[in-house]
């Protein structure tokens, strides 16, 4: 389950950088590295957090709070 997770945390981080690499750097003068690596970060926060707060509310995640977390959805 770990090794799974934290390969769906890569992923979210290499599909947010390249989403990032044509835009806002080419148009805003960052550095491509930078932007992608920032977006990357970012977008991994936010499944980590979600994780972490599906975690706190009762000791433990479901596969349905991770897919959640990973979707984008909020388990309420």
């Amino acid at each position: 389950m770990i090794k799974g997770l934290a390969i769906r945390i890569g992923a979210v981080f290499a599909y947010s950088a390249m989403a990032i690499i044509g835009g806002a750097s080419v148009i805003g003068g960052i550095p491509v590295w930078k932007a992608a690596l920032l977006a990357g970060i970012s977008a991994s926060a936010q499944v980590i957090e979600r994780l972490a707060r599906a975690y706190a509310d009762d000791g433990k995640i479901t596969m349905e709070e991770m897919n959640a977390a990973f979707s984008g959805k909020s388990e309420e």
